[in-house]
């Protein structure tokens, strides 16, 4: 008869996700995840198969949770460009050099592991919809002209994410990412009038 678990598996996934996030998956070793986690590495395997299967949870538990968040703040009530400012300070200012986890992973291993790719692409995908959402919005609003190209839009303000994204998991100042934000909302303003 098998023993019962002695731990919370969405514990541990939450726990797994910090520490991968905090050093990506090539710097995190079986035995990292054993001693921050507190668990033998039987039954990390007994549990999750190995640390690749481990990893797509943990992905998959940010994008449940973090990546959630972010499409609550876009969804705001209030002007298109103050919310998605507000999103663009909170998203450089609240991580302390982390970073995004999707973006960590997909600059580590997107290229090279298709089960990673098409997790990232996934969590990328839903960020273009939402910004796409919040222009339309602004457009039906009035607060952008009908003649914003959402589309055109959306993938210059979806490359911007992901500079600042690297940025500030480089250590940047984060007084220096906000100038970039208020230009980048500047120049979309500017470029839809």
């Amino acid at each position: 008869m098998a023993r019962p678990r002695e731990f919370d598996e969405q514990d541990v996934i939450a726990k797994a996700t910090h520490l991968f996030w905090c050093r990506g998956y090539n710097a995190t070793s079986v035995r990292d995840l054993g001693a921050e986690l507190r668990l033998k590495q039987s039954s990390l395997y007994r549990t999750f198969n190995d640390k690749h299967t481990l990893f797509l949870r943990t992905l998959d538990h940010y994008r449940a949770t973090e990546s959630t968040q972010a499409e609550e703040q876009l969804s705001a009530p209030g002007p298109s460009l103050e919310v998605l400012r507000e999103w663009l300070i909170w998203m450089v200012s609240h991580e302390a050099g982390r970073g995004c986890f999707v973006v960590n992973t997909a600059t580590e291993l997107g290229a090279t592991d298709p089960d990673v790719r098409q997790r990232t692409e996934a969590a990328f995908e839903v960020t273009q919809k939402t910004l796409a959402s919040l222009l339309r919005r602004g457009i039906r609003e009035g607060d952008l002209p009908s003649t914003c190209d959402v589309d055109a839009a959306v993938e210059s303000l979806f490359t911007t994410v992901l500079g600042l994204r690297v940025r500030e998991r480089a250590g940047h100042d984060p007084q220096r990412l906000a100038t970039a934000v208020d230009f980048t909302i500047k120049m979309l303003a500017a470029s839809t009038t």
